[in-house]
Parts: structure tokens; sequence; C-alpha cells
């Protein structure tokens, strides 16, 4: 089970590593140097694994995948991809590739997508199994129930209109016990049948079919289920009916998403650090120079440019242990004065070095609330910092650029307004900008500060709403319970 594999690629030195990596390994591989002897391999003989470039001599790697996966939808494929070409990564995800990977080939990376790869097999394999076993004892109403209800999957059986007849116990459990009524709006609230249906599948052509989804439970929650779907027949063979099974993967979901977007995180990181160090290298060579003259301009403005460089490096550095290790709020009462008098102070100097007017307003400024200090604080110096180099990116001679931080109570709330006068920010990146990786920056982000900011706010209970005119300046109101569930009053 999931031993042999076939090896893609043009490089053929690169294959030949690879397969004698994969033999100590105790798999049996073969290789094709183009994609059309890759199908003819796969036509004749298939293999359980597909590892494959996405740069092959008479076709595009995804063209090759695309036609595997609608040939022989069981072998699962690993895309190998250029060095920081996510791209092609995420797209050969979304084209049902088990996983991707960069060359040159990490050996551990190699390692986990090829594991992955065999659990999906194994899956696929157990969740066929259960399908002809409750296929079989279907006929016997009191074994079926039995399994029917057992099996930890959710199990519903719908007709040509996609009602539900039956549902096991899980399936009630979580998604309800209305028999009767429709798939599509108990799955995904929708209003209509789904797109690519797998369901209307089998009842078209009678064969079982799968894909992976993300519904929604009765309690509000999306779960991430792999789904199969067989044909249920009557005794001169007709399909009245279709049985779907839908195994609850979204552990493994995630699991997955966090070790392929610390992958992301690796290049993204290595762009910006590239980066930054050429700046430290452009501030030590003039910091040489104006030692060597005993130029006091030259080393002022040297030490201008290292210290901008360590502070970048800094904030680089926070935002990705943060994102990295996984951390409980430590709640505390914190004086909201003082803590916004703390969030002033630790930009002020940034915003009087560039002539950016800064001005807080704390008026209604009194009390204590619940929070996690040592995480809200950055969080909100990283919009701070934002709004302050939004001013600096502003092109416009004839505007005195100012930053506004407000502090207010508003019932058993607690609302931070931080407003600039910038150029602006339009509709695209106000609907990325707290996306991981997502930066407007170039290198001088890592596409995590607001993303972390974010993640932060919500997981005080709180939000942030951003409005922005281009050419006008933008606002971001960040609302935060002023009691966190578990703090006494």
């Amino acid at each position: 089970m999931g031993k042999t594999i076939l090896i893609v690629d043009e490089d053929i030195e690169l294959c030949n590593a690879l397969g004698i990596y994969l033999t100590r390994k105790g798999f049996e591989t073969t290789v094709a140097l183009n994609g059309q002897e890759a199908v003819s391999k796969t036509e004749k003989n298939s293999s359980d694994i597909i590892l494959s470039g996405t740069l092959l001599k008479d076709m595009n790697g995804l063209d090759l995948l695309r036609h595997i996966k609608q040939k022989c939808p069981e072998i699962e494929v690993i895309m190998m991809t250029e060095q920081g070409d996510s791209d092609s990564g995420i797209k050969s995800l979304q084209c049902k590739a088990s996983d991707f990977i960069f060359k040159p080939i990490n050996n551990d990376a190699l390692d986990i997508a090829i594991t992955r790869a065999q659990n999906r097999i194994s899956l696929n394999l157990k969740l066929k199994d259960n399908l002809e076993k409750i296929e079989t004892l279907h006929k016997n109403s009191i074994a079926y129930q039995q399994l029917f209800d057992e099996v930890p999957c959710y199990i519903s059986i719908q007709d040509k209109k996609f009602r539900l007849t039956e549902t096991n116990r899980l399936f009630k459990q979580d998604f309800g016990h209305d028999v009767g009524s429709y798939c599509y709006k108990v799955y995904k609230h929708r209003t209509e049948p789904c797109l690519n249906c797998p369901v209307q599948d089998t009842f078209r052509d009678g064969k079982p079919h799968h894909t992976e989804e993300i519904v929604t439970s009765k309690s509000g929650e999306q779960y991430n289920v792999f789904t199969w779907t067989s044909p249920i027949r009557d005794a001169s063979g007709k399909i009245i009916q279709v049985m779907e099974v839908s195994t609850n993967i979204t552990q493994i979901r995630k699991l997955q998403d966090h070790l392929s977007a610390l992958g992301l995180l690796m290049g993204s990181m290595s762009h910006g650090m590239r980066g930054l160090l050429t700046g430290m290298d452009g501030g030590l060579y003039s910091l040489e120079i104006g030692l060597k003259n005993d130029n006091r301009k030259k080393i002022e403005d040297a030490a201008k440019v290292l210290k901008e460089v360590a502070g970048r490096i800094k904030k680089m550095v926070l935002d990705i242990l943060y994102y990295t290790k996984e951390r409980k709020l430590n709640i505390q009462r914190v004086n909201l004065l003082k803590f916004s008098n703390d969030l002033a102070d630790a930009v002020r100097a940034k915003a009087m070095q560039h002539d950016v007017k800064f001005i807080c307003k704390f008026d209604n400024c009194t009390g204590e609330f619940a929070i996690d200090p040592d995480s809200l604080h950055p969080a909100l110096i990283n919009i701070l910092d934002n709004a302050i180099d939004a001013c600096l990116d502003d092109k416009s001679d004839d505007k005195i650029h100012e930053v506004v931080l407000e502090t207010k109570v508003e019932d058993n709330f607690v609302v931070f307004i931080i407003t600039d006068n910038g150029p602006g920010i339009d509709t695209e990146i106000r609907e990325k900008m707290f996306t991981l990786f997502f930066t407007s920056k170039g290198y001088r982000g890592t596409g995590l500060g607001l993303f972390v900011t974010n993640q932060v706010v919500r997981q005080h209970g709180g939000s942030i709403k951003v409005e922005s005119t281009p050419g006008q300046g933008s606002c971001f109101t960040i609302k935060l319970p002023k009691i966190q569930p578990g703090v006494n009053d």
C-alpha cells in the first residue's frame, strides 16, 4: 500500500537521486522524463504515488496532474515546484494534488509528503471497504442499522432531488435529523444544489465518486470532510438512491495547512531577511566610511539606518514566533489610560523622527480592562506602525501628515481608533490585508503583522473594522470586551 512511486522530471540526475533515496526507504520506483512517458507508464502499470515536477519538456506539470486525477483519481500526486514558486504549489493543491514540496528537495519534507499521501491512500481504501460493507449489509435491516449508526463517519442516503431519506447517529448529532431536508441546505446552508456534486455524479454514471468539502454543522462550526458516494440499486439494477459517506478530516487538514504555511513562511522570511541584510550591509559600509573619515553626519545617518533595520528584524522575529508557537492568553487587569500611554510612547519617537504629527485622545479613557498585554500591545503597535508608514508613503507635498490614537469606553467595550491621513487603502488590499503572508510593503514586510494582529484581537473576543478612502487616509477601529470570560468583575 503506497509503496510504488513514479518519478517524473526532465532532470534525469534528480530522478536518479530520488530513485536511490526512495529505494533505500523500501519503495519501488520508476522514472519518466516527460509527461507522455508518465501517462504511458501509468496506463500500463499504475503507481500508488506520482512525484512530478511542474516544468516538463512536453507539457505543464499541472496538465499532467489534471490528466492523472481524471483518469486515475486514486493515485496520489506530489508536485515538486521550483524554489519560491508557491503559486504553482497552491494551484496543484486546487487540482487535487496531495501535497507540494520545493526544489531542491529536502529529505524531511519529502518524507512528510509521502507519509501524507500514504495516509490518504489508506483512508481511501478504508472508506471503500466501509462502503462495500454497508452496501452488503443494507439488505439485513438489523445489522445494517447497527453498522449504519456506529460507523464513525457522517452517512446519509439521498434521493435524486438530494433529499435526505436516512441519516446515521453521528450525522444527526452534528447536523440535525430532519428527514426530507435537502442535503445542500443541511450541509452548506445553500438554496440550490452544489456545483460538482458527487451524489449527482453517481446518479448519472452509477460509479462511486469522492471529493473534499467544507460543511457547516448546526452549531455553526465548519468541518473539512472527505466524501465518498455509492449507488443503491433496486432488484432490476436501477439506481434509486445514493449513499454518501463523509469522514471528518478537519484536524488533519489543519495540520497539513499549518505545515504548508510554515513552508511558505520560510520562503517569505528568506526574501524579507535578504532585503534587510542588504540594508544592514549598506549601513555598516556608511558607518565604516564615516569612522574612517571622522564624518559625524555620515556616522549618525548610518546609525539611523542600522537602528531601523534592527527594528524591522526584531518585529519580523516576534511575528514569526507568535505565528509558529501557539500560546494561550495570560489575562490580567490593566489600567486603560496607562496602557494607552504606553502605546503612544512606543511610536511617538518614530513619528517625530519622520515629521508625522502624533495626536492622542484619551479623554474617555478610565478604569481597567482584562487583556493579555504581552500580545495585545505589539498587535496594536502593528497598526500604529502601519499608519505612520502610510504617511511616509504618501507623496502629497502639500499635506501635514498626522496619526491619531483615540481610546474610549463604550458600554462594556474598550475601543481603540487609529486614524491616519495617508494615501488610503484600496478595496482589493482591504479584503486581503488580514490574510496570511499578504503584504503591500515589499521586502519591508513579512505578511504576518496584520494577520497576527487580527488573530490576537479575535482571541480577545474583539473585532477590527477598517474604513478607508483613497487619497484621504484610513481608520482602524478595534473593539474589545472590557472583561474576558472567566475573569471576575
